[in-house]
């Protein structure tokens, strides 16, 4: 099944805008991926989600897909996008490229087009490459998973 007869809502929000119910699930999403599927241990929640906007790929009542998004100079001197994810039982569908293009054009809409800046795992290089963003860093480890910077120029 490709994403496009998914039937996904898209919806991106301010933290104040999210309902109590839409915080958990986002964080009950990225603890199951980043804490228990990845098996790191690491402080998820960073005291920056109330600066993102939060992108959700609903499925029903289902969130299937999220990442955060972030102006210039809240993580780095670039926009920037991060907790890419999507629900381990939607992989192979083509959700996490619909995400990243909902979440670049979302981050155009709300800050303007700038270059934006992501910290990615080396293994997903050309996954990103293939929206338009390149290494601009060596790899370095980040919870025991090798990471490098990548930019997407402003169009």
């Amino acid at each position: 099944m490709e994403n496009n007869k998914l039937n996904i809502t898209w919806t991106t929000k301010p933290f104040k805008e999210l309902s109590v119910e839409e915080l958990y699930t986002i964080l009950q999403l990225r603890t199951a991926i980043f804490v228990v599927e990845q098996n790191c241990v690491f402080q998820d929640m960073d005291g920056k989600d109330q600066q993102a906007y939060h992108c959700m790929g609903w499925l029903n009542e289902e969130l299937v897909a999220y990442a955060r998004l972030f102006d210039k100079n809240t993580i780095y001197e670039q926009a920037s996008i991060g907790r890419v994810i999507v629900a381990q039982p939607m992989r192979k569908f083509g959700i996490g490229k619909k995400l990243m293009q909902v979440a670049i054009e979302e981050s155009e809409r709300l800050f303007g087009k700038q270059t934006l800046k992501i910290g990615a795992q080396f293994y997903l290089r050309r996954f990103y490459e293939s929206l338009g963003f390149r290494q601009v860093s060596d790899i370095y480890v980040e919870d025991n998973i090798p990471h490098i910077y990548m930019e997407r120029p402003s169009e």
